[in-house]
């Protein structure tokens, strides 16, 4: 079973930064961006989570929750939260549970090998728990941009 725009995300817990864990029932009330990413600390990785941090205020201000989510171990997580001073939450996801939720894990290519692996991917959902937007395939470069207009629009009731 994975998401589908217009239907209620199912719910989910995962390891989370901070020592805790992280279900997304608890988010209710508020909008969520869900982003998967797919390796810490990593040059895209690591400009697309810096450009979630440099915009936190105005996702805020529309009621917006940032959750960045990795098939890292937690200690990865931590690390790469720390380094780069993100001020959201980082989900684990060593068991690939939210990834399948979520369909992200495709096959890649990398120096002519395959392998399994994140597409980088976002996902809006509304205060109520309902699927609004998705972005598959991101390139980074201006995404965050888009994802906040998004965010924006969707808490304005537009």
């Amino acid at each position: 079973m994975s998401v589908s725009l217009g239907h209620p995300v199912p719910d989910f817990t995962a390891t989370a930064t901070g020592d805790t864990t992280l279900s997304l029932s608890e988010l209710r009330g508020r909008q969520v961006v869900i982003y998967f990413y797919p390796k810490a600390s990593t040059p895209g990785c690591t400009t697309e989570g810096g450009d979630f941090r440099d915009r936190k205020d105005a996702f805020d201000a529309a009621n917006t929750v940032i959750v960045g989510v990795s098939r890292d171990g937690i200690r990865a997580q931590e690390n790469f939260k720390a380094k780069q001073g993100f001020n959201f939450t980082l989900l684990s996801d060593k068991d690939e549970a939210v990834c399948k939720l979520f369909d992200v894990i495709k096959l890649k290519k990398l120096y002519g090998k395959e392998h399994l692996g994140i597409e980088r991917s976002t996902f809006l959902i509304d205060a109520e728990g309902k699927l609004a937007r998705e972005w598959r395939k991101v390139k980074v470069k201006g995404h965050v941009d888009e994802v906040l207009e998004a965010a924006q629009a969707l808490h304005a009731g537009e």
